[in-house]
Parts: C-alpha cells; structure tokens; sequence
C-alpha cells in the first residue's frame, strides 16, 4: 500500500468498502472475514449480519455488473488492488482485468463517428467511449478533438463504450466536486435534511477549490462529521489533481489520457465461482442451490430467487431443470454462444436452435453455418449448408461440437476446453481455455493450442491452478477419443 494511503487512514486501518448488487451478501460475508470494513451497507445487508456497519465515505466500490456476470471494482488504487486480489481467490475460475478507462479518468479524445444520438471518441491505446450530444455544450462531428471524463465505464466482455462527458468532477464517496459549479448541493429527497446538510458544510473546515461546486449523495446526510470531513478531504485532493492535469486549457490534443484520479478492475465469476458465492450467502441466511447461476441469468430469475428464497429453506443440488424450465433455454429457444477470453473480451459465435434438451443439464445447439474459409485446426473446406451441432452441459469444463455437411456427413469434432458452462437463457457463458481436442471424419484424434495456454499461464491471463485443470481435461479427452 502506497505511503499516501497508509497517511490517510493510518498503517494499520481496514480498507472501507462499499458493496452493491447480487453478490453483496456473499462478498460482505468475504470482505469482513478478510478485515475489511463494509460501509454504507444496505437495510437487508444490516439485519442479515451481526456486525456494525459505518456510514462513513468508501475507498473502494464494487458494484455487479449490468449483465451480472461480475463485479466492477472502483476507487483509490491501492485499495481496488488488495480487494480485486482477494476477489481473485474466490474460485478457480475468477478472472480480474484492468480498467483501461475507470470512471474519473480525463483524456483528450477524437470524435471518430457520430451518431443519432451521440459521437464515438477515440481514447487512446484501442479504448473508445460515448459521448451523447445532450452532455455537449456545442455541435461536434466527426474528426473533432474533446475533452471528456469517463463517467460510466464498462467491463471487458461486453460491446458497449464507456459513458463519457464533457463535464468534470472529482468522487470522494460522499462528496462529489463538480467543475465550473459554485455553493452546495445535496442530492436526496429529504429535504430537510439536505438543507441541515447543506448549511453544516462550512462547519467542516474543509474549503473546495475556485471553480468548483459540492455535491453531497444522500449516503451523507446520515454520515457523521468525521465521514463528511474525510470524504469532502477526498473529493478536494481529487479536484486539485484534476485542475493541476487541465491547468491552462491548452489546445486539446487527441488521443492521450490527462488524468486518472482512481483505478478500476473487472472481476467476471464462472460457475464454479459463483458455487462458491453460495457457500458463503449460505452461512449468513437461506440460499438455495445455484442462487447466484440462476441471479446471473436474468431479472425475472433473480425474482423468482427471491420468491423461491422467502417461502421455504431449499436444500440440495443446483435445480437445473427447474430454472432452465421456467426462464430458458430450452427446445425451440434460440441461444447465442458467449465465446469468453482469458483477456476479457468476449465473442460471440454465432446463434443458433436448440433442439435437445434434458434435465441432467445438456442443451444441444444447432447452427446453419455459411461457406468460406476452413474449420479451424480440423483444416476441412467449410461450405454453404454445411451444420454444427453443439452440446452444452451445465457445469461441464468442456462441450464438444459435430460439424456436417449439408448431405449429412461427418466433417470432424471439435471438443472446446473451458470453465465450467453455464446455460443462461440468452446465451450459453463461460471462458475458453485455449487448449482443445479434435477428431477428424478418419477417426484421428489430436490436442492442439497447448502453446496458447502454456503462453496465457506465462502472461498471468490463467492462474497455474486453472490452466493445470485444463491440461488435465484435455488430457482425460484425448483418451477418450482415441478409444
């Protein structure tokens, strides 16, 4: 930890963080275990827990996802790495990437496309952002060079853009710095205590920079002085390194990053992962099997969870049958293959029906495939009419898929290694682990790409525990296949 933050909160502090979304039970359970201080904890999360929560400002900020596949992890650098280093841990197929845009960063950016409602921006280093015409105080188009803030980011393994604006502001938790504002403001609906907030402000000691206007959340007005005085600290400390990175509004020079008040990872849970989540939900309050599977795979399953949750004490095995039966995929759902990479992106390979499916987990996935080019490693021409028939089985570290052609014939298989699947009902999910096993339409069998993960395990992308297990799999494959 950096010698700055160890001042701030004093060498033998906690880090203090704030926690939201589907897996917040799991990961408070986690974070107080580890000594962290869980702050600003929701009503649920209080009354599930035997501790003392603070309403003080947060250091770090992990927040699920939109997609719910994972956690964005946020705030001071220090911070964000000891906690994605302990979300690292929580099972074998955790994956954790850099934010190349956390929110708060400033770069100088170039408009590249417009659209209907906003222009793309290059950041620098292959990042791009959006930025809607509302939050432009001028007509922009293509070519154009802006400055821009990163107000939303977004994870590695989803097509959208971080959200940008041209506006600048500086977080520190409770308190938020805006530029070119002036006076205080507090963004609550009690409007009472937002003006006992508002005129206690000054009582603080604590003097923003010219040019730049207080906002409070509504976390502040039940916060003590202690809190405010510190976040309100944070908040002015940002904002002088902001306005010390944009001193002199100089010509505008594209595509650089100016400024990076905080960091930010990506933490992305597969199955296994999430499994473990349950076990620790589970020793804080009703869990049935697959709470955080079946939360992962849609808002009306996260309902049923809920609903499932309140009325009785589940037990057992994960109720694959169950789930899948009441919010997909099965027989006549069309399914989009979630092709994940160890470097976070995420790809998706095509969609098709799916014509099997049974309740032991298996969901098979036919897709018409078009001509051009060849299957990859079996080295077969692919054609027009040509078919690939794909077996999904929930939990399973592998699924293999048959490619025909149009009269029937058998091209070749090719088995894909990988973290264990998950069926969601939009898409089948889970994170390809380079190695592979094929068999071609003469019956010879060979494993390939073992360079690929040996290279990925070098470059810290997969845990040597995680590419071992793959090795593992392929090798039992191989066997198999040539029997």
């Amino acid at each position: 930890m950096s010698d700055e933050a160890s001042d701030e909160r004093g060498a033998s502090d906690p880090v203090r963080v704030r926690v939201r979304g589907i897996y917040t039970t799991a990961l408070t359970r986690r974070f107080l275990d580890a000594g962290y201080e869980v702050v600003q904890a929701s009503e649920p999360i209080r009354d599930r827990f035997d501790a003392e929560f603070g309403t003080g400002h947060h250091e770090v900020t992990v927040e699920t996802t939109g997609d719910r596949q994972g956690v964005g992890v946020h705030g001071d650098p220090d911070a964000v790495e000891s906690v994605t280093s302990h979300l690292r841990g929580v099972g074998i197929d955790a994956f954790a990437w850099d934010d190349p845009a956390p929110r708060g960063a400033v770069f100088d950016a170039r408009v590249t496309d417009t659209r209907g409602s906003g222009a793309m921006c290059a950041l620098g280093d292959g990042v791009e952002g959006f930025l809607p015409f509302r939050a432009v105080d001028r007509r922009i188009e293509e070519g154009d060079a802006v400055r821009v803030q990163v107000r939303e980011s977004e994870p590695p393994w989803n097509d959208r853009r971080a959200r940008l604006d041209a506006g600048v502001r500086a977080r520190g938790g409770l308190a938020t710095l805006v530029r070119g504002e002036e006076g205080v403001s507090v963004n609550t609906r009690d409007d009472a205590a937002g003006r006992e907030l508002a005129g206690m402000t000054d009582l603080l000691g604590v003097s923003a920079p010219d040019g730049w206007g207080i906002e409070w959340s509504h976390a502040a007005t039940d916060a003590d002085m202690d809190a405010l005085r510190a976040s309100l600290e944070r908040a002015t400390e940002r904002a002088e390194t902001l306005e010390s990175a944009l001193d002199g509004e100089g010509e505008v020079e594209p595509a650089r990053e100016l400024a990076r008040p905080g960091a930010g990872e990506w933490v992305w849970f597969g199955r296994a992962s999430r499994f473990e989540l349950d076990a620790d939900r589970r020793e804080v309050t009703t869990t049935m099997p697959g709470h955080h599977r079946t939360k992962a795979a849609s808002e009306s399953a996260s309902a049923g969870v809920d609903l499932a949750e309140a009325l009785c004490d589940p037990s057992g095995e994960f109720p694959f049958d169950v789930v899948t039966r009441q919010f997909g995929p099965v027989e006549g759902d069309t399914v989009g293959i979630g092709h994940g990479k160890p470097d976070g992106r995420h790809i998706t390979l095509g969609r098709g029906e799916v014509v099997e499916w049974d309740a032991d987990g298996t969901v098979s996935v036919k897709r018409q495939l078009t001509g051009g080019g060849t299957y990859d490693a079996l080295g077969v021409p692919r054609e027009s009419g040509d078919t690939a028939l794909t077996k999904f089985r929930e939990g399973r570290w592998w699924y293999p898929t048959v490619y025909r052609s149009a009269e029937g014939e058998v091209k070749g298989t090719y088995v894909n290694v990988c973290t264990p699947v998950e069926c969601f009902p939009d898409e089948v999910r889970y994170v390809d682990l380079h190695v592979d096993v094929i068999k071609q339409a003469d019956g010879t069998v060979e494993r390939v790409d073992d360079d690929e993960l040996d290279e990925a395990a070098a470059a810290g992308e997969i845990s040597e525990a995680l590419a071992e297990k793959a090795r593992s799999v392929a090798s039992s494959l191989e066997s198999a296949l040539s029997e």
